[in-house]
Order: structure tokens, then C-alpha cells, then sequence
């Protein structure tokens, strides 16, 4: 999905730490598995400081290495430059998906505070705790800050057997945007205590209607001037992120087997269904969580 070639880029909405490690080592799982087991834990949505000791430090990765980073603010101007660099891309995206929850907000007679993406690599520090490449994105609702390493989209490909493509990209950089909306709005804390797993759980509902807010980012990603209308390829290239972050498919192919009883994100049905109703609906209020 091309991107307006004229449209104004605003990078101050990306603070881009790439090259700026902690200087340290974060743990993540051992036995190859850290970022499959991250991810099922904490890929789009989930605070990496509750993990505890649910995932053993026996392997580590290192902290970026320090040296030059690309300057967003002179490298990302126009949409031009985003259908010609993923980084300039990402910060389109971005843009875009907060342009629209700003007027949707205000629609409502309600003001919109920014969340920030943290472009890292390596590992880098969050309110929430230590952020590594092995987690995946996640939003942190201490510092409302969406938090990326542009690795992750090749993991998704390479080891959750994504097609990808840009707006696979843009689904997953939506539903962390959906879980700010729903901390704006107050879901994420009507769920904060809420216990259990499984397919109806509480873990579920949040994460689907994230899914459901990214559709309805994308029903109205055109009227932002920032990119042309989603074409049906597009749209595929999201289904097929959504279906390849399901939990059945991360255990099977992760443990051999599906154990719904586990599942804190949904299947990748249930995330390609949430996805289509805000791709339908173009409706916030489709997506409200359940009991909420």
C-alpha cells in the first residue's frame, strides 16, 4: 500500500534509540525458543515486567552496540521517502494511525494524548522493564509507549511463517496503537486484575479487540491523506500477520501441540475474525472488550 507521495511525514512521533543499547545483557529463554516463548507471552500487548520467572535467563542477547543512527527528521520528509525505506515507512504508519485516533477522539468530543514508538535494537530500556529484541513489540501502559525492533517483522516471516509485506507491518504497529486506545478509554485497567487464560478469557478479549481497533485504523487509513486505499492484497498481507500470531499456531509449532486452555492472545481465527469486523465495521465500538 503505497503511500501519498507528498504527505508530510512528522518523525518527532518515533524516538528512535537504534544503536543506543543499555550496555548489558537481557535473559530470555533458553533453548532457542526465547522469542517464541516471549512472543505467545508478550507479542502485542503484554507488560514484559509480569513475565517473572516465567521464562528462564539461560541464554541472553547482547545490547546494541553503540554508533551512528539514522536521523528520522531529516531521512523521513515525505511519503515518498516511506515507500522507499522501512523505517520512513514505519513512521508513516504511525502518523497515520495516530491522525486518526486524534479526530476519533475528538469525533467523541474527547482529546487524544500522542503514544510514541521506541524504535530499538538489541535491548533498551521501558517503564515496564528491560525490553529485548526477543519480545517482540509490545505497548507499555506506564509510559504509554509502543516499543519495536525492526527485526521482529523478519522473525515474523522467518519463524512464524509470515508472508509480511507493509501492511502486515501495519497491523502489528495498529494493534499496539489499539492497546493505547484501550488505555486511554480505560479497558486495559477494567482487565488489569482479571485472571485465567483460555479462548473467553479476559487476555483474550483485550487482545482481539487491539485486532479489531487495528481494522478500524484500517477502514479509515486513506481519509488520513497519508496512504492511498488499502487494496485486497493489503488487507491479506494483515489477515495472514493476524493468523500467523494465533495462539494454535505458535504452539503447534513451538510444542506439538494445542493446549486452548494456555491461550492469552486468541487463535489465529479468532484474531482474523476481530480484524475483519474493524476492516467492516470501521467502528471502535465493534471492538470493545467484553464486560467492559
Amino acid at each position: 500500500m503505497p503511500f501519498n507521495e507528498q504527505s508530510k511525514l512528522d518523525s518527532s512521533q518515533v524516538e528512535d534509540r537504534r544503536g543506543r543499547g543499555m550496555g548489558s545483557t537481557v535473559a530470555i529463554g533458553g533453548g532457542g525458543l526465547g522469542l517464541v516463548i516471549l512472543v505467545v507471552a508478550l507479542l502485542l500487548g503484554v507488560n514484559p515486567a509480569d513475565l517473572g520467572n516465567a521464562v528462564a535467563p539461560t541464554a541472553s542477547v547482547p545490547a546494541a552496540s553503540s554508533g551512528a543512527t539514522t536521523n528520522l527528521e531529516e531521512e523521513c520528509k515525505t511519503g515518498a521517502d516511506a515507500n522507499n525505506r522501512e523505517d520512513c515507512r514505519i513512521v508513516g504508519f504511525v502518523d497515520s494511525i495516530q491522525s486518526f485516533w486524534a479526530d476519533e477522539f475528538k469525533r467523541q468530543g474527547v482529546t487524544y494524548t500522542p503514544s510514541k514508538l521506541v524504535l530499538f535494537s538489541g535491548s533498551t530500556e521501558a517503564a515496564c522493564g528491560a525490553a529485548s529484541t526477543a519480545m517482540g513489540p509490545f505497548y507499555c501502559p506506564e509510559d504509554q509507549k509502543v516499543y519495536l525492533d525492526l527485526d521482529f517483522f523478519q522473525e515474523l516471516q522467518t519463524r512464524f511463517g509470515a508472508q509480511g509485506g507493509a501492511f502486515a507491518e501495519a497491523y502489528v504497529l495498529a494493534h499496539e496503537y489499539g492497546h493505547h486506545v484501550q488505555d486511554l478509554t480505560g479497558q486495559l485497567q477494567q482487565v488489569a486484575n482479571a485472571q485465567g487464560a483460555g479462548p473467553k478469557s479476559a487476555s483474550v478479549a483485550t487482545e482481539l479487540g487491539a485486532d479489531c481497533l487495528a481494522g478500524v485504523w484500517a477502514y479509515h487509513a486513506a481519509e488520513t491523506g497519508y496512504l492511498t486505499k488499502p487494496t485486497d492484497a493489503d488487507v491479506a498481507q494483515s489477515l495472514d500477520a493476524a493468523a500467523a500470531v494465533g495462539d494454535d499456531r505458535i504452539q503447534k509449532e513451538t510444542q506439538g501441540y494445542v493446549a486452548p486452555e494456555s491461550w492469552t492472545h486468541g487463535s489465529s481465527a479468532q484474531r482474523q475474525t476481530a480484524l475483519k469486523t474493524g476492516l467492516k465495521t470501521g467502528d471502535m465500538n465493534s471492538c470493545k472488550v467484553s464486560g467492559s
